[in-house]
């Protein structure tokens, strides 16, 4: 049989069957274009600068939740029936799901106010695309289907549950492959039993799980909860944020101005970089490599903050971040005081000064039971001679225990770390007392 096999470092081999129609889509979806831009987008944006190992792409990703997808699917086919046609737009759309990303992933898209979810749609849909024609070609109906199923929109709900959901393959892939190439242990959960407690709850079409798969939905949420805190939430990873943040504002406030004759290469970038709206095209033009090479030119700008931005980004000379361990009524007074030692000391507090928040964070690490579409809810068997499904937090007091946090940090250049430090411990609780008042 004609194989086509990905050595994968999470899941060893995954291979397609080339001999038959549906994995010879998933082949040529892979090969296509846009599936191969994934290769240039890290998935763990700036975490190489905090974890040396974190250079995978979403590409390598992308084809872990497709074998997931695949896996979970053949599990629950076990118990219940699934149309051939369901499972080919779960593994397509598994496969797809993350094709808007744009460089260095979510980072980019709160400073180009875009959302990567509404490109993947109107990658698909767009027939210019090679992902589109390859989709029609099968089946004139699949990229319809694929934009419906990333709205939450598509029918059944598990398909769209297992794409996009509190449970669903992607995060079943990210937290295992995030914590190995990173080096830590954190997300390390017991996939698995958690796929084989999985099951389809006949009266509404939604995934739950088996009672006897408790601990291990335990255990996951757990590992999500982890590795936000430890990793996607490190102080040094959100220091290179916000450094990099600050230069891409910078950048765009003297490309609209006009004022300052900034060299941006490539013109999709300069028009993002001004917020105007870009075509389909376009938007697949852009990827780590454009922002790198920008920042690297933008290091010998004669504009003195940009170009010391910029070179403090490409050499690694983060700024420090520090916690605001002090009540919310005082932070603007916190603030105001370090901005004009900020400006004492030479700096514009406007880039040198940044507050870096958790509600800036697109993906929270915690369960939350109240949570709307489409995260969802997880649904689980309860045991005894009666078995009900109920929302998880019904059933485990693990879950209930876990409690949100909050991040609240100040970023800003290591020179000015003896001034500021100061300050904080002016404001720092003392006990229940804050110093200031």
């Amino acid at each position: 049989m004609p194989q086509r096999n990905y050595r994968d470092p999470l899941h060893n081999i995954i291979s397609l069957n080339e001999s038959t129609p549906e994995d010879q889509l998933l082949v040529d979806l892979i090969d296509s274009a846009e599936f191969q831009r994934l290769r240039r987008i890290k998935q763990l944006g700036l975490a190489m600068f905090t974890y040396q190992g974190a250079e995978h792409s979403r590409f390598t990703h992308s084809l872990g939740v497709m074998h997931l997808m695949t896996r979970a699917l053949d599990q629950l086919a076990l118990h219940h029936m699934i149309g051939p046609h369901e499972r080919l737009v779960g593994r397509a759309g598994a496969l797809l799901h993350d094709l808007g990303h744009g460089p260095f992933s979510h980072l980019i898209e709160k400073v180009f106010c875009i959302k990567h979810e509404e490109w993947t749609r109107r990658i698909v849909l767009d027939a210019s695309t090679e992902v589109n024609q390859i989709l029609s070609g099968h089946d004139p109906s699949l990229p319809a289907e694929l934009a419906s199923l990333y709205q939450h929109d598509y029918s059944p709900a598990f398909i769209v549950q297992l794409v996009s959901s509190q449970l669903d393959c992607d995060r079943m892939d990210y937290l295992l492959r995030d914590s190995m190439m990173t080096g830590v242990k954190y997300g390390v959960y017991d996939l698995e039993w958690v796929l084989h407690a999985l099951k389809i709850d006949a009266s509404s079409g939604h995934i739950y799980v088996e009672s006897k798969g408790l601990h291990a939905i335990e255990e996951y949420l757990q590992a999500r909860y982890y590795m936000f805190r430890q990793v996607y939430f490190h102080r040094t990873l959100r220091s290179a944020e916000a450094l990099l943040t600050s230069a891409l504002t910078r950048a765009s406030e003297l490309v609209a101005s006009g004022t300052h004759g900034v060299a941006v290469h490539g013109a999709i970038f300069k028009k993002m970089l001004v917020g105007e709206p870009a075509s389909t095209a376009e938007f697949l033009q852009l990827d780590d490599t454009d922002l790198l090479f920008n920042l690297k030119q933008w290091g010998s700008e004669q504009d003195s903050i940009l170009s010391d931005l910029a070179r403090r980004f490409v050499n690694r000379r983060l700024f420090k971040a520090s916690d605001l361990d002090m009540p919310a009524d005082l932070v603007p007074q916190f603030l105001d005081s370090a901005s004009h030692i900020v400006s004492r000391l030479g700096f514009d507090p406007r880039y040198y000064l940044i507050l870096d928040k958790a509600s800036d964070i697109p993906y929270y690490g915690y369960y939350l039971p109240g949570a709307p579409e489409p995260d969802g809810q997880i649904y689980v068997e309860t045991s005894g001679p009666r078995p009900e499904i109920k929302e998880i937090s019904e059933v485990s007091a693990v879950i209930r225990g876990m409690k949100g946090y909050k991040i609240e940090r100040v970023c800003y250049p290591a020179e000015l770390a003896t001034e500021i430090e100061v300050l904080l411990t002016e404001f720092t609780v003392d006990g229940n007392r804050p110093v200031v008042s």
